[in-house]
């Protein structure tokens, strides 16, 4: 029996996106038999430019939900399945070839494709952070979008964990406040709040610096019992951070060691015990973490958010550190040429290596 293509309606929201939309249709060239674009209020030429790709441009007014339109935006679609995407958002050369290979071979069993979704990059164009989101999704299923405010799918059923990744292009360190006060307005309405808006509107008030409004909601998250294990985890960090910030050292280990609650240690929280000791110049202790984040075997096809460089080269780039505080110059050296086989123009490595070659008395190796 001959492979039958599958046919794919790509549905996005926009609002005032002239700068980004053209670059993320282009990037999906073979992939959509379909476009569909949903506007919730665009002043600028976000839909003239829409219109030089799809004829299925759709109104829809803000409500402060977006949920309520994505799920709009899913209704006007006809195809097999449904791909989403964010206008900042696109597929680089190699996913997409992979993309249109997926289309080609897709068991139409499958209901759920997840995919990585990398959100920040390093000066060198390395992976600095991602996490895994359904974005492919079988379209007689009618899965809904739910939460006013980082919606999610509620999926079931036929499941593939893809490596096809999608690309953010947002700019890094911007911060809107446009979720921040739907989650205000909703609060000074009296809505109640799930745990999992909880834990999001606790980081709305992280992302603005908020640390003791984001502690207050962090840990009302928490006392809930209830939740996303991987949200709980990230809670216990993010709780660390603000107690960091405030100088408050026994809550933010108290919050780090709590993350161990939930899972086995992950490289993150090793290395932010690490540097707690490290800061408290306390070598040998964080030599013992940063030693165990390099020991744990990365997730394969995690959910939660992953700190790349945690996994890598960052602990070996502190260790180097360590033991250099601690007189121990052959393991420093060892630790820091680990890190530079993963980041071998940064000028702290290359810093490093030079120093060391020149306290163990050695020639300058490539």
């Amino acid at each position: 029996m001959e492979d039958k293509e599958i046919r794919i309606s790509l549905c996005m929201i926009v609002r005032n996106e002239e700068n980004t939309i053209a670059r993320c249709l282009d990037s999906v060239k073979g992939i959509p038999d379909e476009i569909v674009i949903v506007d919730t209020g665009s002043s600028d030429r976000t839909k003239e430019i829409v219109t030089e790709y799809t004829d299925k441009i759709f109104d829809f007014t803000w409500i402060d939900d977006f949920a309520a339109a994505r799920n709009f935006a899913f209704s006007k679609a006809t195809t097999d399945y449904i791909l989403w995407l964010d206008a900042d958002d696109v597929f680089v050369d190699s996913d997409r070839e992979q993309f249109q290979k997926l289309k080609k071979s897709l068991d139409p069993l499958i209901d759920v494709v997840n995919m990585p979704y990398l959100l920040a990059f390093d000066k060198f164009g390395a992976v600095t952070f991602s996490l895994r989101r359904n974005r492919l999704v079988k379209r007689s299923k009618n899965f809904r979008w739910i939460g006013a405010v980082h919606e999610y799918l509620e999926v079931y059923g036929q499941v593939l964990n893809s490596d096809i990744c999608v690309t953010h292009k947002g700019k890094s360190g911007d911060v809107s406040d446009r979720n921040l006060k739907i989650y205000e307005k909703r609060k000074a309405k009296g809505e109640a709040f799930s745990p999992r808006d909880l834990y999001y509107y606790a980081n709305e008030l992280f992302d603005h610096q908020l640390n003791n409004q984001a502690i207050e909601y962090y840990q009302k998250f928490l006392m809930t019992g209830q939740g996303w294990v991987e949200d709980k985890i990230s809670a216990c960090g993010k709780l660390a951070h603000c107690f960091q910030k405030l100088g408050e050292k026994d809550k933010e280990l108290e919050s780090t060691l709590k993350s161990f609650e939930y899972a086995n240690p992950r490289a993150e929280f090793c290395c932010h015990l690490g540097h707690y000791f490290l800061r408290a110049e306390q070598y040998e202790q964080g030599a013992f973490w940063y030693k165990l984040a390099t020991q744990l075997e990365k997730p394969i096809d995690s959910w939660g958010p992953m700190t790349e460089a945690c996994w890598t080269w960052l602990p070996h780039l502190q260790l180097c550190v360590c033991y250099d505080k601690l007189g121990k110059y052959e393991l420093a050296y060892e630790h820091n040429e680990l890190a530079r086989k993963y980041r071998p123009k940064d000028p702290q490595v290359l810093h490093n290596k030079k120093y060391l070659e020149g306290v163990l008395g050695l020639s300058s190796r490539e």
